[in-house]
């Protein structure tokens, strides 16, 4: 089954990227803190897709998702009074910490449910680790290709949260320690600290596995 997330990135990168359109940003948040639901309305609409590619990295699942961005943008607004512009980071920036915040908690919610691992690794899977694509047909790459992303995820998911969320940082946003220490809040060192780990907990996982 296509994931949802896979989906989404081909409706929103048919897309045109969103000009830089006025009102500026900054308008917009002193409407949207003055009552004006429409000036909060387009930031949604400005900032929406965003919003949207972050929580696919961590999520699957399509209520995830819009589970996230609700709360993202419900968060954003009840907090416009206390952003500080462009003397302290851009909107969309200060919008992204928020988000990267509401996932780090939904991923501690989602390992509390999970604590036992129910999504165990499946034959195809175990067949996967052992064969490592040895059959290179165009088709068979496709099967292994969604096989080996089934897999990832189910190897994040025995991850501590905190140390999922530095990786998927790290590795699939490709953002540097610094941006990551940005969103989070975190010192840089704990950041280094938490891939540091991350990776040897991987490694232990699929060393089981293999």
């Amino acid at each position: 089954m296509e994931h949802f997330a896979d989906k989404y990135d081909l409706v929103l990168s048919a897309l045109p990227s969103a000009p830089a359109l006025h009102p500026a940003d900054d308008e917009l948040i002193t409407a949207s803190c003055g009552g004006d639901q429409a000036a909060f309305a387009q930031l949604f609409e400005r900032y929406r897709r965003l919003v949207t590619r972050q929580a696919c990295r961590f999520f699957h699942r399509r209520e995830q998702v819009e589970e996230i961005i609700q709360e993202s943008f419900t968060d954003a607004y009840f907090a416009l009074g206390s952003y500080q512009g462009g003397r302290e980071r851009s909107f969309a920036a200060w919008l992204s910490r928020i988000t990267v915040r509401i996932c780090y908690d939904e991923l501690k919610r989602e390992r509390r449910r999970t604590a036992h691992f129910v999504n165990q690794v499946s034959e195809e899977e175990e067949a996967y680790l052992s064969a490592r694509i040895r059959d290179e047909s165009p088709a068979s790459r496709i099967e292994n290709a969604v096989v080996a992303r089934d897999l990832v995820g189910k190897l994040l998911a025995r991850l501590n949260p905190a140390d999922r969320l530095v990786l998927t940082l790290l590795n699939v946003e490709d953002l540097s320690v610094a941006e990551i220490a940005d969103l989070t809040g975190w010192s840089a060192s704990k950041v280094k600290m938490r891939a540091h780990r991350a990776r040897a907990a991987l490694r232990r996982a699929l060393n089981k596995l293999l």
